[in-house]
């Protein structure tokens, strides 16, 4: 991410108190319109401006309805391409999880899922290379994310709450679903059999998830041995799922992103 000096911020943040809109800005700095509706959203987080950012409704502090399918998804998501941050000075943490925009499907559910499990909170997606941000402003992200901590996921250990894995018990599918979205996928393999003395080109799919942290890699797995799904660990990093019958039913609860 290229780094912008402070006063070219400073500038932009004026402009924008000022009424300025944020292609106007993005346009007079020459900067990307994503990194000015960023800035412009953690201005207003940090003033406690941010829609939605005071909720106080908590369904982990204030035993507030939950959503469990949509969190059970979401966590899934959060586990792998999520994170959250709280910057100095900043009243109100985030969470952004990255969906790239090849798949904008996963975007959307990404975001339905959010508004499902902050429904008092404003969701929005900030453009960066390759990717939209989906993200959101809340004081309670912290409760219903506990795995949040210093340094990157894989360098630590990831362990879900009891209150947690009640909801992935009851909601496993959901949860293996954004897992594959985040950090896996469907492919086709081939090979070639000889067939009546003839080489015949064979495809098969098969599921991959792949992720650095052995801790949520055995969070994958645990929930494919209690839904039955039969797995193997293809390398130090990948989880694969190829037998037919295992592909047939991570298809009817999964599917390929789209």
């Amino acid at each position: 991410m290229k780094m912008h000096p402070l006063g070219t911020r400073q500038h932009a943040i004026t402009l924008l108190r000022g009424g300025a809109k944020n292609a106007d800005v993005a346009r007079t700095l020459g900067i990307p319109v994503g990194t000015i509706g960023h800035w412009k959203h953690d201005d207003r987080a940090k003033r406690g401006e941010c829609p939605g950012g005071h909720s106080s409704a908590c369904p982990h502090c204030d035993d507030h309805p939950l959503d469990s399918p949509a969190y059970s998804y979401l966590l899934g998501q959060y586990l792998g391409d999520g994170h959250i941050s709280h910057y100095a000075g900043h009243r109100v943490p985030s969470l952004r999880i990255a969906c790239a925009d090849a798949w904008p499907g996963v975007a959307d559910e990404t975001e339905s899922a959010m508004r499902s499990v902050f429904p008092g909170n404003q969701v929005c997606r900030a453009k960066c290379q390759g990717c939209h941000h989906i993200k959101l402003y809340s004081q309670h992200v912290p409760c219903l994310f506990p795995q949040h901590g210093p340094g990157k996921k894989h360098d630590r250990k990831i362990v879900l709450a009891s209150w947690q894995q009640e909801i992935v018990d009851a909601h496993p599918w959901e949860f293996v679903r954004g897992l594959i979205h985040s950090d896996g996928c469907r492919t086709t393999n081939w090979t070639t059999r000889v067939i009546a003395g003839e080489r015949k080109r064979y495809e098969y799919p098969r599921y991959f998830f792949t992720n650095k942290s052995e801790c949520i890699r055995q969070l994958y797995t645990d929930t494919l041995d209690k839904l039955g799904v039969r797995w193997k660990q293809a390398n130090a990093r990948n989880i694969s799922v190829a037998r037919k019958a295992d592909v047939a039913l991570m298809d009817a609860h999964v599917g390929p992103k789209y």
